[in-house]
């Protein structure tokens, strides 16, 4: 690779002209030489085009058209990309200064396909926190899967693992990202994953993002996920469990053929991580129903420590998991 890989980013937009050109400064202004930066619009009449414009001559593409929602947009941007480090940057959103040169560096390691960063969460103008970041189990790649934690904003991928794994599925408009990671972690695995405590970009809460006004919506797209993991591998058991307590739109299937026994671990976590938000929710019926599945002795270590203790709180007396997903 050298020195200064080119960077390709994507940046759909739909009427979102009161941050955009802060987005589009805080891609350009860091004078990263090898930048390929694409912005795909969706027909916004709020002026968006016209900030767009004043930027042209620095894009390698950009467009405004009606398309099918973010998935669908990005898609057409990842299209345009000859990069060897991608991304997308939502309109809403910026770079941290130097952002571009720290992830250069981090992908000059030929074995690393993937950089974890971190995020400053802002709010009217003010960093509220922190982002906790993707998290990534070294040692345990179905926890990885199973809780399947993505902040995307700040995780980057090598552009062959895109051309390997595939284009955003379309049909999901909230967590698009996280199914993609999770079919990113099926076939690659986490090794070649970096994570990293470096800032790299500003997540912007506002009333009219999505991850702020349409919240609950991001859950739905996540139960969608492992609830046809369970239907795929037959666990009659733990899909009608999700289906009677979980609101989702059942028509998403997960498109990679999983073995049995990663699957059935894969499941144990997500039933876990389900169970312990309930248990925050004060959701104590819920909460009792999911970890009633759950096979502490499948779990790590933290793991069986925190079943023990929402156990403990929730007063729940456990079947065998092992059995119950036969059918």
């Amino acid at each position: 690779m050298s020195k200064t890989p080119i960077i390709s980013i994507i940046t759909p937009s739909f009427n979102q002209a009161q941050y955009l050109e802060q987005t589009i400064d805080s891609v350009l202004s860091q004078n990263y030489p090898n930048l390929e930066y694409i912005i795909v619009d969706g027909g916004s009449t709020d002026g968006s085009n016209d900030i767009i414009k004043r930027y042209e001559k620095h894009l390698a593409y950009w467009v405004s058209e009606p398309d099918n929602g973010q998935s669908h947009a990005i898609n057409k941007g990842v299209k345009r990309t000859s990069g060897e480090i991608i991304n997308w940057l939502n309109s809403d959103d910026y770079m941290e200064d130097g952002a571009l040169r720290y992830i250069a560096d981090i992908f000059s390691n030929p074995d690393v396909n993937a950089l974890c960063a971190k995020a400053n969460h802002v709010k009217n103008g003010h960093v509220i926190q922190t982002s906790a970041g993707t998290n990534v189990y070294p040692d345990n790649l179905d926890k990885t899967i199973g809780w399947a934690r993505f902040d995307q904003p700040e995780t980057w991928f090598r552009k062959h693992a895109w051309d390997t794994i595939g284009e955003l599925n379309t049909g999901m408009h909230y967590l698009m990202d996280r199914e993609w990671w999770i079919r990113y972690l099926f076939h690659f695995g986490v090794d070649g994953i970096v994570s990293s405590d470096r800032i790299i970009v500003n997540f912007r809460l506002h009333d009219t993002s999505k991850s702020v006004s349409q919240s609950e919506k991001f859950q739905h797209d996540h139960d969608a996920i492992f609830y046809a993991m369970a239907l795929q591998l037959k666990f009659t058991s733990v899909a009608n469990l999700i289906q009677s307590h979980c609101t989702f739109n059942d028509d998403y299937s997960f498109p990679i053929e999983m073995g049995h026994k990663q699957g059935k671990n894969v499941l144990n976590y997500y039933l876990l991580h389900r169970a312990h938000e309930f248990y925050y929710q004060k959701n104590r019926n819920k909460c009792a129903h999911f970890l009633s599945m759950v096979s502490k002795k499948a779990l790590d270590k933290p793991c069986q420590k925190l079943y023990k203790k929402i156990s403990f709180r929730n007063r729940i007396n456990p079947v065998n998991y092992f059995h119950a997903i036969k059918g």
